[in-house]
């Protein structure tokens, strides 16, 4: 129970990644707080944040449903209000929402440019500094963003996503120098592989022998964030030199297909036509 009495507040949690982390944190002795969207079932897309508070209630944690769109200063402050009113403290905020679309820049609809950026920069930017007043009262506290390490070579074919996931990870740089003397640190955490998600499953993005489960972003988190913030200075972390770093060498628990190694993801960033279709949208 590493972090019994710690509250965890975690983005788009309806499914997928963010509902892994708030299962994982929970069987650490986190209570949790999932936000999102999605209260009700979607027709297109499992899950919702009654669901990931369900499966935290399952494995004997507590947890707090919040609907809410991040893009918003006002919904995020109601966000981070009710978190406080239920638990009193944030010790951990995941910048886990996130928007995906690929395409060279021609190509690029405005309205996809204002939501890529808007859901994962603006929205990381907004929870971010609307908890670190409270982390710094507390003289702990760490902020994940999962975001990418530097790779200007990927930028071709999705230059828009790529400045808005690097924004989160310079966001994360600044917010570790500017606060390191309060107890707080930020980092970045990012996939080695490509993850069975429902965006990488409806916009076929790959197939079970190309992705890993959720499930090792939710262990390389608990790696990460059993670190002390009071000693910990930001890295852009990958998740499998996280777990590594924490023992953790046996990755064939996280195959989607158990008999296939799925490739690196640095395929596609290497090579900016991997997995894409014309036009450079996903296959």
């Amino acid at each position: 129970m590493r972090f019994e009495d710690r509250v965890a507040l975690i983005t788009g949690a309806s499914r997928g990644i963010g509902a892994a982390i708030a299962v994982a944190l929970a069987k650490e002795g986190c209570r949790i707080v999932v936000a999102g969207k999605t209260m009700e079932p979607h027709p297109k897309l499992k899950g919702t944040l009654l669901d990931t508070v369900r499966m935290v209630e399952e494995v004997g944690g507590e947890a707090l449903a919040v609907q809410c769109d991040v893009r918003f200063e006002d919904q995020v402050q109601a966000l981070v209000d009710a978190t406080m009113e239920r638990f009193g403290r944030i010790d951990f905020l995941l910048n886990n929402a996130g928007a995906i679309f690929w395409a060279p820049l021609e190509h690029w609809p405005l309205k996809k440019f204002d939501l890529v950026m808007g859901v994962n920069v603006r929205a990381s930017f907004l929870c971010s500094k609307a908890v670190l007043p409270i982390m710094k009262e507390q003289g702990f506290g760490h902020i994940v963003m999962m975001s990418p390490p530097e790779h200007p070579e990927a930028a071709v074919g999705k230059g828009p996503y790529l400045v808005s996931k690097l924004g989160m990870t310079m966001l994360g740089r600044a917010i570790d120098g500017e606060n390191a003397d309060d107890g707080i640190c930020a980092s970045a955490l990012w996939p080695i592989a490509a993850i069975r998600t429902a965006a990488t499953e409806n916009l076929s993005m790959g197939d079970d022998s190309q992705w890993r489960t959720p499930q090792i972003l939710a262990d390389a988190t608990i790696a990460l964030l059993s670190k002390d913030p009071k000693t910990t200075r930001f890295r852009a972390w990958l998740d499998e030199e996280i777990l590594a770093d924490a023992g953790i060498t046996d990755l064939t628990p996280y195959r989607c297909d158990p008999n296939v190694e799925p490739p690196p993801l640095s395929i596609a960033l290497v090579d900016p036509t991997w997995g894409l279709g014309d036009h450079g949208l996903p296959q």
